[in-house]
């Protein structure tokens, strides 16, 4: 009896039945899980390159202008409207000042 289930188990048909499970596995890694991935790379890229003066955008919907970045907490001091607020750099969502900058011969 275990040996017919061995049998089973070990056969060609398991590999046949395990087919459509590997695809599914391989379709969900290229379009779900590698592109998140790479996103979080681009976004890690962009929280390490904020530089003093960038105008930005929180991910809570405020904008500003960063006046100063502190390193030993990771944190950066940003101006709106209403004052300065210290916010994380993860809180950051994207920058402003490259976004919408004009090219010279459009004006």
């Amino acid at each position: 009896m275990y040996t017919s289930i061995a049998l089973q188990a070990f056969g060609g048909d398991s590999l046949m039945s395990m087919l459509p499970f590997l695809l599914m596995f391989v379709v969900i890694y290229l379009f779900m899980i590698r592109p998140q991935i790479k996103r979080q790379k681009n976004e890690k890229k962009f929280q390490t390159s904020i530089a003093k003066g960038n105008k930005i955008v929180t991910s809570s919907g405020i904008h500003g202008k960063i006046v100063d970045i502190v390193d030993s907490d990771n944190t950066v001091i940003v101006e709106t409207g209403a004052g300065k607020i210290k916010f994380e750099r993860s809180a950051i969502s994207m920058e402003l000042s490259k976004k919408y900058q004009v090219p010279e011969g459009a004006k």
